[in-house]
């Protein structure tokens, strides 16, 4: 019987190969969605782990001092005083090269052999002359296939940009990857002689850190607690993967974010799915019944649909991974370019095939199909006989389990609610609160549906006639049909409506924020390869020049460096004390009478609200900060609101730090100018004056505000593009629901038609139906993209970054949500209204043979 069933299956799915084709289209990109991101995601995290693993070498701790220097001078003691052999001393920075991000390592190739055996071991490298790498300046060691995308060779010239100045290094060895793992560790590598680097990152005299071997034993913690108490105060001993861990898990509620909006597609794919398999057991309803009749078990016909669905599920799979690693190429450079813009210096030049995530989609795409095919199943199995041959029996069913479909959707929403409630800071929480909201209203929706047509049927029929009327009968009389595909797009609208609003929400509130906060009328600073942490240094000279321009009336300096704290890396901004630069501040904690008169004069400093929120601190509590001078505690006398940084930011007085630290560069400078001077004039004749000594961003308030806002609108681009995408399948899901029901009421359309129906007539009934399907999704999708985008701006935004949003809904995001919602509807329809209308009502009033 088994194989009688299966012959039958392939013949009915090779009979209507669009339906089974657009099935195979909705799992593919729900697949391919989530696979993409995953593997754009999994590609940045490799590419910085093999990045540092090449910095880091075999080295198990590193010397650190206060703010990311490290004296010299701590090297020869080690080596020297304390007698430390294993000990090599580095100098790290980035620069550009031909438009391509290098990371640059200075290191001191006569102690590299124990750590980075790349730099002088002959066994993998070759043409390196360790003579004249050392004893000539400005030279330079590249690996091979670097060398090969930046076009240079041995002996050739290699031109980088960094902190606004030009430099040539001349490239005087190539090294060689033995493998792909090193091959892609050494990519955009630039090693360095420890002088070389020095002189080109302005760090005389300074170190980036010193890297240790200490065996794990007895011995080796002795050891470090030695040379711990003999160093001096400010300089510290950390391992060399702390720094690693804390920059991966700056990104963690990002990538986390970008996959759980990845699913969503998913889940309208399951709908589809859902649609498809309800149809195939309705359209095959007299078939099954027959069976059933003459003796074919539950468990046959059960097991014939879900093996359709796979089979439907495996084909959707495979073609999702492979849509998925070609979506991933793009996807990859979105997600990198959004993490060099907030967090750290990243380069991906290739993409990382991991197969958990390949398993992972294929787990994904064929779980959400057998899910989403076994209540169609158990349809087919559970009624009589006698009902399955009844296609009333269906709909008359459908209708009265509304009630209990309605009672699961206001359980599922209670629950969806209490799971918001709880006082947790756990995003996977939050993501399953807003599933179980959303699969409330997906069970909601065919009473919805119900009670809309009939509440549009006396409107439809004023405005189109019978015609309208009929329409919106339509959707009530295959209500088992219609109520899934309009859940379908409910649910991808209801998207777009949530993760709109929560965008223009935090965009509008970055506006203010932005006004509040950039006070002066123009703004200096050198070139930085991450935009929102400008680590790059002005030459002293040029910010006192700046500074006492003329036509310029105040200034105030700003600099920004990673500090270590209780809570790990920090990052730390000093401000120079003045009336203006306080002015640009608003507080969520403390007010203005209690936080700059201890600010500049004791020991205090104040944290922005993402910081304070990542670490449960606030008011009152303090802040031990390790400086130059030996570990210093600090009272937090002040929470600001700040959207510049969802990692969080230490404030402290410049006059305060340079008591502290030894650091005296200056990141940026803000200045005012005078009454009567114009800003843009003023702009002019500084970057005329003054950009030839050091490549220098000059820009006025107006401009910094513009880019800044593209900086904001190109973070949200990969969101956009999910969105976009989960629409899509929700479109191919009315569009297979459409077709479903144009085979399935092929005959109702052939007694329309000889009855006097004309082909025209047909097309507009259709395109009416279709038109009245997106509008009630529409509709319903309204209050869904509210509840979400609630979820999304004051809980899961709340939850992963630590800001206080404003709500701002739009009129036009609402619009927007309803036109989206029928114009994909109207487009989905043409195709089956015009099959409608063309089919031969004698064909089709033929007994199904």
């Amino acid at each position: 019987p088994m194989r009688l069933l299966w012959r039958s299956s392939q013949r009915y799915l090779l009979r209507h190969p669009w339906l089974m084709l657009l099935s195979i289209l909705g799992v593919a990109i729900g697949v391919a969605v989530v696979v993409a991101i995953d593997l754009a995601n999994v590609s940045a995290e490799r590419a910085f782990s093999r990045s540092a693993d090449a910095v880091t070498g075999t080295a198990t701790h590193r010397v650190v001092g206060a703010a990311g220097q490290l004296d010299e001078a701590v090297y020869r003691q080690l080596r020297v005083d304390l007698g430390v052999r294993d000990a090599a001393p580095v100098v790290e920075g980035y620069a550009s090269a031909e438009g391509r991000t290098v990371q640059l390592l200075g290191v001191d190739p006569l102690a590299e052999a124990p750590f980075r055996p790349y730099v002088g071991g002959d066994d993998d490298s070759e043409g390196v002359d360790l003579g004249l790498f050392i004893a000539t300046p400005r030279t330079a060691l590249l690996a091979t296939p670097t060398a090969k995308a930046l076009g240079v060779g041995l002996d050739d010239s290699l031109r980088l940009s960094l902190e606004g100045q030009e430099a040539a290094l001349r490239i005087v060895g190539l090294v060689t990857p033995t493998d792909d793992y090193s091959e892609q560790a050494l990519d955009n590598l630039v090693v360095l002689d420890i002088g070389t680097a020095q002189a080109l990152l302005g760090r005389a005299g300074t170190l980036s850190h010193v890297d240790l071997i200490l065996p794990d034993t007895e011995a080796g913690q002795a050891e470090l607690q030695r040379l711990q108490e003999a160093l001096p105060a400010g300089v510290e001993i950390v391992r060399s993967s702390s720094r690693t861990e804390t920059l991966a898990q700056m990104t963690r509620a990002f990538s986390l974010n970008l996959t759980a909006l990845s699913l969503l597609a998913l889940v309208v794919g399951m709908f589809l799915i859902y649609n498809t398999m309800t149809f195939s057991v309705v359209q095959r309803r007299s078939l099954i019944g027959r069976l059933r009749a003459l003796g074919v078990t539950r468990r046959q016909v059960f097991g014939l649909i879900v093996g359709e669905a796979l089979v439907i599920g495996l084909a959707g799979t495979v073609l999702g991974l492979a849509v998925g690693y070609v979506l991933a190429q793009g996807l990859v450079q979105l997600v990198t370019q959004t993490i060099n813009d907030l967090y750290y210096v990243l380069a991906v030049r290739s993409l990382t095939i991991a197969p958990w995530t390949l398993a992972k989609g294929v787990l994904l795409g064929l779980g959400a199909t057998v899910v989403a095919a076994l209540w169609p199943a158990r349809e087919a199995t559970s009624a009589p006989p006698s009902a399955v041959l009844r296609r009333s029996e269906e709909e008359a069913t459908t209708r009265a389990r509304i009630p209990y479909l309605a009672g699961a959707g206001v359980a599922l929403g209670v629950l969806g609610i209490g799971l918001l409630l709880i006082p947790s800071r756990s995003i996977v929480l939050s993501y399953g609160a807003m599933l179980s909201v959303l699969l409330a209203f997906a069970l909601l929706t065919p009473g919805a549906v119900l009670l809309t047509a009939r509440g549009l049927r006396p409107l439809m029929g004023r405005l189109f006639g019978m015609l309208g009327r009929m329409s919106a009968r339509g959707l009530v009389t295959a209500l088992s049909r219609t109520a899934v595909a309009i859940a379908a797009l409910t649910v991808a609208v209801a998207a777009t409506v949530g993760v709109g609003v929560m965008v223009n929400s935090f965009r509008q509130t970055v506006v203010v924020w932005l006004d509040f906060s950039l006070q002066a009328d123009i703004y200096v600073q050198p070139p930085s390869l991450v935009f929102r942490r400008g680590t790059a240094t002005l030459d002293p000279a040029l910010t006192r020049q700046l500074a006492e321009a003329p036509g310029v009336a105040a200034s105030y300096t700003v600099r920004g460096v990673e500090v270590r704290t209780d809570q790990g890396l920090s990052d730390l901004v000093a401000i120079s004390p003045s009336g203006a630069s306080y002015r640009s501040f608003r507080f969520k904690e403390g007010t203005n009478a209690s936080v700059w008169p201890t600010f500049d004069d004791g020991n205090a400093v104040i944290i922005s609200e993402p910081y304070s929120y990542r670490y449960e601190l606030g008011v009152g509590d303090s802040l031990r900060i390790q400086t130059d001078r030996g570990p210093r505690t600090y009272a937090i006398t002040g929470v600001f609101y700040d959207y510049g940084s969802d990692v969080g930011t230490i404030m402290m007085s410049r006059t305060v730090y340079e008591q502290v630290f030894d650091d005296r560069g200056v990141s940026g400078l803000a200045l005012y100018a005078a009454d009567g001077q114009g800003v843009d004039a003023l702009v002019d004749r500084l970057r005329n004056a003054y950009g030839t000594e050091q490549d220098l961003i000059i820009r006025s308030n107006r401009s910094l505000r513009e880019v800044s806002m593209e900086i904001f609108d190109r973070t949200f681009t990969i969101t956009s593009v999910l969105r976009l995408l989960a629409v899509i399948v929700a479109f191919i899901g009315v569009l297979s629901a459409l077709m479903a029901l144009q085979l399935e009421r092929a005959r109702e359309f052939a007694v329309l038609r000889a009855t006097g129906l004309t082909p025209r007539q047909v097309w507009r009934y259709i395109t009416l139906q279709t038109g009245l399907m997106g509008l009630v999704a529409g509709l319903l999708a309204l209050p869904l993209g509210l509840a979400l985008a609630y979820v999304l701006t004051f809980v899961i935004n709340k939850r992963s970054f630590g800001w206080t949003l404003q709500f701002e809904v739009g009129p036009e995001v609402l619009l927007q949500a309803v036109a989206l919602a029928v114009v994909a509807a109207l487009l989905a329809g043409l195709y089956p209204a015009y099959r409608m209308a063309q089919a031969n009502p004698a064909l089709a009033l033929r007994d199904e043979g």
